[in-house]
């Protein structure tokens, strides 16, 4: 496994601190419309479906957003994950988790009994030995008080050795094929239209502004072949919280001026494609990993849309980046590649 040569790079205002990566164990209109099959059905592999695994690259990430639920859909999807995994050949370098970790109450914070449940049991090492990058979505915040810091607190915490990774509520992964670029997007603006005024569940304004100095300077930086940036709202979205206003004027110029290659995200509940006309960024919203479904908007030009529980998984081989989004059962419902050039093509 290939993730301990990893290093990561964590700045928050003005502190910056290396870490080395743990070392432990075209268009579509809902081509999918499902909620859960029969546990005999998800008990297969893809061969079910006459498919073949794909495979490994030299680097194999999974994806999930929106699955802190705990009950039988985040299981069924954690169990999906795991055979897909198995069948890789290898064991995945690391897992993405694109925010709403936890939903509901976390009662004893750092001692919550969810940690194991949700977390350490649920996508557990021996399936899962990398390192798990998370970054944090609004019902982190907005469901605990403070639940971002116990987020953060966990993956400092000098007691015990966790593949929980979150030095820093924004940070930088860098691997020699890709580098990550992990984000905060639970702005003031952004979370008020979701959760009101009642229970103030946003990133200070000081952090949101030396983030943004922060990522242009990263962005601008040197950077391996390969650069995703990854935060839990969407910059545009086919589905029922629709596009971010706020992404869109701030971010979406960054990453198109830099070459960004893929957002990824979560915040709606469903797996997403997008190639927008005149835009060099792939947009990839992995929000399926348990909450309930949300209904999809008409999806526009350049969209794939999917209404389904699921996973993503992006593999770099041979200096091609191949993302797949992934149900349950282990069926990749829909694939497409990246070049360094920004060059792609649909799979499936």
């Amino acid at each position: 496994m290939k993730a301990a040569k990893a290093w990561i790079l964590a700045k928050s205002g003005c502190l910056a601190t290396f870490l080395p990566a743990m070392e432990i164990p075209m268009t579509r209109r809902r081509a999918l419309k499902t909620l859960f099959c029969s546990s005999a059905l998800l008990g297969h592999g893809p061969e079910l479906f006459g498919q073949s695994r794909p495979a490994a690259g030299s680097l194999d990430l999974l994806a999930l957003g929106d699955f802190g639920t705990g009950d039988e859909r985040q299981k069924a999807v954690a169990r999906g994950m795991a055979r897909y995994a198995a069948g890789l050949g290898k064991k995945p370098d690391g897992v993405m988790f694109l925010g709403d970790n936890f939903y509901g109450a976390m009662p004893g914070g750092l001692t919550s009994k969810r940690w194991m449940e949700g977390y350490s049991q649920m996508y557990p090492a021996k399936d899962f030995p990398g390192p798990c990058w998370a970054i944090f979505g609004n019902h982190d915040y907005h469901d605990n008080r403070g639940g971002e810091l116990v987020q953060l607190g966990y993956a400092k915490s000098l007691n015990r050795r966790t593949r929980w990774t979150c030095p820093a509520k924004f940070y930088r992964v860098d691997f020699p094929e890709l580098t990550m670029l992990m984000l905060d997007t639970n702005w003031e603006s952004i979370n008020r239209r979701v959760h009101g005024d009642n229970r103030p569940c946003w990133m200070q304004e000081d952090e949101r502004e030396a983030q943004l100095l922060w990522l242009e300077k990263e962005l601008a930086s040197e950077r391996a072949p390969f650069t995703i940036v990854a935060g839990h709202h969407p910059i545009y979205s086919d589905a029922n919280h629709g596009d971010t206003p706020e992404l869109v004027a701030t971010l979406g110029p960054l990453l198109e001026k830099h070459g960004v290659h893929a957002y990824f995200c979560g915040h709606d509940h469903d797996l997403q494609h997008m190639e927008l006309e005149g835009l060099r960024t792939s947009f990839v919203l992995s929000g399926g990993g348990g909450a309930r479904l949300y209904d999809s908007a008409e999806a526009r030009a350049g969209s794939t849309v999917l209404d389904v529980h699921g996973f993503t998984h992006l593999s770099v081989r041979g200096g091609e980046m191949t993302i797949r989004h992934v149900d349950p059962n282990g069926k990749i419902v829909h694939a497409f590649t990246k070049g360094v050039n920004h060059d792609w093509k649909i799979l499936a």
